[in-house]
This record gives structure tokens, sequence and C-alpha cells, in this order.
């Protein structure tokens, strides 16, 4: 019933966002991520923490960064998460009472998904939410431009990029 009333919100563009993030929190996070590329010189990224509310949406209440996950994750100049590490993750997750809503990484340049991020979900998980920041998350970017895609299974994808703040929304 929620995914109709949804979709009929939808058609009036009174929807609730999928994704949603107090600016602060994002504010720092993308920071953060800007700062763990060593001044452009590899990706970085992070685990999106949070949980769902009753509409369906998604909150993020925290980054936590690929590398303090997995150490090595950022040593090749690309995101490289060995599945090693997801124990680590999910005992993170269960300390704080979250889940991964999203994950977020940055590229050098575009938005767009690279083969690999194609093939690669970090959270093969349908219906999991990757976000791609370009040039290396310099300038804090926004929804609106930002890459934002869902997982749909079988290395299929759903780019939702260009619905900007209708897709995610950063709030206070």
């Amino acid at each position: 019933m929620r995914s109709l009333l949804n979709t009929l919100l939808g058609w009036l563009g009174l929807a609730p966002p999928r994704l949603r993030c107090r600016r602060a929190v994002w504010d720092a996070g993308v920071d953060e991520l800007e700062r763990r590329t060593l001044s452009g010189r590899r990706e970085s990224g992070a685990y999106l923490l949070g949980s769902q509310r009753s509409d369906g949406s998604r909150d993020i209440s925290e980054f936590v960064f690929y590398d303090d996950i997995d150490p090595k994750a950022l040593d090749t100049g690309i995101v490289t998460i060995r599945q090693t590490a997801l124990p680590r993750l999910w005992e993170v997750c269960r300390a704080r009472g979250l889940g991964v809503v999203a994950d977020v990484h940055v590229h050098p340049h575009g938005y767009g998904q690279s083969e690999s991020d194609q093939a690669n979900p970090v959270i093969p998980r349908v219906g999991h939410l990757a976000l791609i920041l370009p040039n290396f998350a310099r300038g804090r970017p926004l929804p609106g431009s930002i890459g934002m895609y869902e997982f749909l299974g079988n290395g299929e994808w759903a780019s939702h990029s260009g619905k900007g703040a209708r897709f995610f929304r950063l709030e206070g």
C-alpha cells in the first residue's frame, strides 16, 4: 500500500525523497571524503549509516569511511573493499543500532558509474543506493550535481541522478 501511495504522491510531486540527511552531517562527511583523497591523488568513500522511516525514505545519520573499516581499501588509488572487512562493518552497525542505507565514493571528474562500479556494488542487495561525488568531492557537491544510483540486481542499475532533491534531500 505504501508503494502505491508513494507512486500516486510522486505523480503529484509530493512523494517523500528516498534519501535524507542533515546538512551538517553531509557537509562534514563530504569534507572528510575530500580530505581522504590526499589532494586528489586517490578516490575515497564511505558507508552511509542510518535508519528507515515509516514512509520508506532512508535517513543518513553518519559516514563510516571505507578505510576505517578496511585499512587497505584506498591503497591502489581506487576503492577496493575486501570482503573480509564486512564483518567489521556489521559490528559497527550493531553497536550503533543503525544499518547501511547507502554508500558514497568520489571520482576524479564526473559522477557517472564506471564499469567497475556497475559490476561491483558495495552492498550487492536489490535496492541499495550508491552515490558518486565528482571532482574528488571538491566544493561539497550537492544532490543535483552528484550521481545517485539504485542497484536492481543482476548487474542492473537505475539512475536517479537527474532527480536531485526530489530523490535525496538535505535538511536543516
